[in-house]
């Protein structure tokens, strides 16, 4: 089986003038390029919904303690398709018709759990949204009005379905019982973005050189500050600030609650996700430090991960990190690809570690 001792850093990224479904990642190269059609499949012209995919770019590193990497990404643009099965036009074969890319999807998921438990629980979490998302969400939706406590509504109950999925898997083997993940997902259609959260790993936009933190760390240590039981520089070094109260899967009976926060966007932020393996030795001051420093994004990741490495690399360290930008050109692109050639709408990380001898956060009960 493979492993990742002998690729401990892993990388993804996504291009804004990348052609649509197309793969990268450290085992697979690009898939063949989709051929270009001439004219446009969706004749909108309104410059505010109008979306160019951000720049993005992923990576996540085993660290230096853990014997496994439990976390995962992924980065996905989305967009509308047609599946051509018979036209008159001079095309041959089945035809798949893509429009302009109109989303992008980020996600950072931290499993904990002995033996390979937790990489499996956010394996799972990130596989089950990503189907359920492409399948049963309408995520297309172009108001403020209803549409939007609808499409809100649908993720989380998202969410709530891959914690019954994880608890549902963990309750059939013996040695995955109590596995869990963490998951933080941005959902970018500008001007909008909506962050999707359990756990304690984080979003963060930076903006004007501050980075303002866009979730809650769902930790016991964050409840006893918010309830006065703690002082807020006392946090990071509790023991409380490892144990999560709300997770996907896990021991807990709760059910699973999941925060939800829209953000306005304005040319020029920067979309930054990360497991705690970053932010428990670069906060938020430094993170913004580094943006402001670093244009090119995987040299950014790469940054990061090497000070969180340097200050000592306890955990598995992940960072997502994307440029989202209006289209001015209010560009379409209508694309045809033979079903035979590979493609895949997420650049993804996931593989399938041996062994995991550390746990990562706690969860109550445990």
């Amino acid at each position: 089986m493979p492993s990742r001792y002998n690729r401990p850093v892993r990388e993804i990224t996504a291009c804004k003038n990348t052609a649509p479904f197309q793969m990268a990642d450290s085992h697979r190269g690009p898939s063949a390029e989709p051929s270009p059609i001439g004219f446009p499949l969706n004749q909108s012209t309104s410059h505010d919904d109008d979306f160019v995919a951000p720049t993005a770019h992923g990576a996540t590193d085993i660290g230096k303690k853990r014997a496994v990497n439990q976390d995962q990404f992924l980065i996905a643009e989305l967009n509308k398709s047609m599946l051509v099965s018979s036209t008159s036009l001079s095309l041959t074969g089945q035809f798949r018709l893509f429009g302009r890319v109109q989303g992008q999807v980020l996600l950072v998921a931290d499993g904990m759990g002995g033996h390979a438990a937790g990489e499996k629980a956010s394996s799972l979490a990130i596989d089950h949204l990503v189907t359920r998302l492409l399948n049963s969400v309408h995520w297309f939706f172009q108001s403020d009005s209803e549409d939007e406590t609808a499409f809100l509504d649908s993720m989380k109950k998202l969410f709530q379905d891959a914690h019954a999925r994880i608890l549902a898997e963990s309750a059939e083997h013996v040695d995955e019982r109590g596995m869990g993940t963490t998951l933080t997902m941005a959902y970018i259609m500008w001007p909008r973005m909506y962050v999707i959260h359990a756990g304690d790993s984080r979003c963060y936009l930076v903006r004007d050189g501050i980075a303002q933190q866009e979730t809650t760390d769902h930790t016991l240590a964050r409840k006893m500050v918010e309830a006065g039981g703690m002082k807020p520089e006392d946090e990071s070094t509790s023991r409380w600030s490892n144990v999560l109260w709300n997770v996907l899967g896990g021991t807990s009976e709760a059910e699973l609650s999941a925060e939800v926060r829209r953000v306005d966007l304005v040319e020029g932020d920067v979309v930054l996700l990360c497991s705690d393996g970053l932010y428990r030795y670069l906060d938020g001051a430094a993170i913004a430090e580094q943006v402001g420093k670093q244009n090119a994004l995987p040299e950014l990741c790469k940054t990061l991960i090497q000070m969180a490495n340097d200050a000592g690399g306890e955990d598995n360290i992940t960072v997502v990190v994307a440029k989202p930008e209006p289209n001015h050109l209010a560009s379409h692109e209508r694309v045809a690809q033979c079903p035979d050639e590979v493609s895949t709408i997420v650049t993804s990380n996931s593989s399938i570690a041996l062994d995991d001898t550390l746990p990562d956060d706690t969860l109550p009960g445990e």
